[in-house]
């Protein structure tokens, strides 16, 4: 699930303890499996300015990607 969230391999194999890849590449195949190929990347996107309104966003599982003239950009997949 967290690959399913992330798309980070390297950050999934150190939360899951793993010295080896291969072990993770176990679980992304069951996350291929279960979800389907990543080629379809949609998301939620919202914008936020307010620490009200960051936090809010933060809270439901939206991350920030980008900012840009004092907006701050959030999405989470669909």
């Amino acid at each position: 699930m967290e690959y399913h969230k992330t798309r980070d391999i390297l950050y999934v194999k150190n939360l899951l303890g793993h010295k080896k890849i291969e072990n993770t590449e176990i679980y992304i195949s069951l996350e291929k499996a279960i979800f389907g190929d990543a080629t379809n990347q949609e998301y939620h996107v919202k914008v936020a300015h307010k620490p009200e309104e960051i936090k809010a966003l933060l809270e439901v599982g939206f991350e920030h990607f980008y900012e840009k003239d004092g907006l701050m950009f959030f999405r989470k997949r669909k």
